[in-house]
């Protein structure tokens, strides 16, 4: 059973300056640092996909973010979910079908001039009721927030979007969980 719930007002999660990686940037500036964190495709029970367009580049991506110290990969997938879309998920009902690693496509280069060599593990959240649960965006990481058919995606995506949905579909042709 999927135990969703719309998780209500503005995103409790910490401002990036007090965020484990805004401390390293404080001490390293903008090389780049190696960081771990989680990805989370969200599909409605129509399998349209939640994806939100970032306020500082205007790409269009899933709900991500890097992992604080103490967090699992799961445990970031929620806190992300719940912080940049307002939905919030129970560990138990994330499933895990992918990894991304490759530099070539997961090296995030911020306006700012910061470089990140991003690891995410990659989950699904499956069957959303999005009558029930209206995501909303952040407006702090993300202006807006949209379901979208996955043949009809919206443009500009991040590349890492579009492998972690190549690596989605990969997955749920082969029921085998996916490394990139």
């Amino acid at each position: 059973m999927l135990r969703l719930r719309l998780r209500l007002g503005q995103g409790a999660g910490m401002g990036f300056a007090d965020s484990h990686l805004g401390h390293l940037r404080s001490l390293v500036g903008p090389m780049p640092i190696a960081v771990p964190g989680a990805q989370v495709v969200v599909r409605d029970r129509y399998g349209r996909v939640l994806l939100q367009q970032r306020t500082d580049d205007g790409t269009w991506e899933v709900p991500a973010g890097a992992c604080e110290p103490g967090q699992s990969f799961a445990r970031t997938a929620v806190v992300e979910l719940a912080e940049e879309t307002g939905l919030a998920s129970d560990e138990a009902d994330l499933i895990p079908f992918a990894c991304l690693s490759e530099p070539d496509v997961h090296t995030l280069r911020y306006p700012n001039g910061d470089v990140v060599l991003a690891y995410a593990m990659c989950f699904l959240l499956d069957g959303v009721d999005p009558v029930m649960q209206q995501p909303r965006p952040d407006l702090t990481e993300a202006d807006r927030v949209g379901w979208f058919e996955p043949d009809a995606l919206p443009a500009p995506l991040r590349d890492a979007t579009v492998a972690v949905l190549d690596l989605l579909q990969r997955y749920l042709d082969a029921g085998l969980f996916q490394v990139r």
